[in-house]
């Protein structure tokens, strides 16, 4: 006569069900990088995909604005000057009769173009001076650290205003330059800190036991896991730096005519008698440059909540 089975142990039937839980379970596949998960968290943000399709929109109007602006923002009539909206010009006429629809397409090709150019610049010497100080210590981050208190101790927008009241040149390049001078700072105390902060982990110590140089362990192993944070600000940095332009080109020391751009326009917009008779030639540049910026700080915001950890 067959002995009849015995029940399983309680330890048993648990590691039955943990075994049949895992076989059943569909295998995951290769976990995603850092930056592939904020990408996957990104595309399903609506804050992320309308401030992205509103820059992609302004970056290619501003590249080809004649695709929606047919006319030329430098022709003007005198003799329709502040006049209103009418057929074929949407958004009315400006002190110089210029078409102000046209003007504020053309105006985010000078605007844009400051505001990456400078924040291109500002990320690249802060990354440079912020990396090196917090790579290295000692000596060189407290020379460096120094460095960086100095130029924060200026204000960027009195620091602005007052060297390109000295250099008196046109063109987008000494605003450029003067933003890329001064702005830099934030952005070498955000790497500064980051640098510090990555290059205390396990695979930094293990690859520098492995023999690794300064150069292929800042390169390869903490300014890839540094450069987050730096991504954030910038984004949110080039939307200020296009706020910054036109509050430059509107006290006279920005842009300057014939350039066309949303801080020019709004300039020549801002007397008083002429916004109560013609409110359209401050309203409609002052709402693209708002536009514009807000999309940026959206997007910023947005790229950090995706990269940083602590807050997903």
């Amino acid at each position: 006569m067959p002995e009849p089975s015995r029940p399983d142990t309680p330890f048993e039937a648990q590691g039955a069900a943990v075994a049949e839980a895992v076989s059943s379970t569909p295998d995951p596949g290769k976990a995603r990088s850092l930056s592939s998960d904020a990408w996957h968290d990104l595309r399903r943000n609506p804050i992320f995909v309308i401030s992205a399709l509103l820059i992609l929109f302004l970056v290619v109007i501003s590249i080809w604005p004649s695709l929606i602006a047919t006319r030329d923002p430098l022709y003007c009539q005198l003799g329709r000057s502040l006049d209103g909206p009418a057929p074929g010009h949407w958004f009315g006429f400006d002190t110089q009769g210029c078409d102000v629809y046209t003007r504020t397409v053309y105006g985010a090709r000078a605007s844009i173009a400051v505001g990456v150019c400078a924040t291109l610049g500002v990320a690249l010497v802060g990354a440079v001076v912020g990396g090196l100080a917090g790579f290295f210590g000692g000596f060189w981050d407290a020379l460096l650290s120094r460095t960086t208190d100095v130029f924060f101790a200026i204000p960027l927008v009195l620091g602005a205003i007052v060297f390109l009241s000295m250099i008196k040149l046109t063109g987008i390049w000494p605003v450029v330059l003067v933003i890329a001078a001064l702005g830099w700072p934030q952005i070498a105390r955000i790497t500064r800190g980051a640098v510090i902060t990555a290059k205390q982990n396990d695979y930094v110590q293990a690859a520098r036991a492995l023999g690794a140089g300064n150069s292929r362990l800042l390169l390869r192993h903490i300014l890839p896991n540094a450069v987050a944070p730096v991504i954030v600000m910038a984004t949110i940095m080039l939307g200020t730096f296009i706020a910054l332009e036109a509050t430059l080109s509107f006290l006279g020391v920005g842009l300057r005519p014939p350039t066309v751009s949303w801080g020019v326009d709004i300039s020549a917009a801002s007397d008083g008698m002429q916004f109560r008779n013609a409110p359209h030639i401050l309203l409609y540049p002052a709402a693209a440059l708002s536009l514009c910026v807000l999309a940026f700080i959206m997007m910023g915001d947005a790229v950090r909540d995706a990269l940083d950890p602590k807050l997903r």
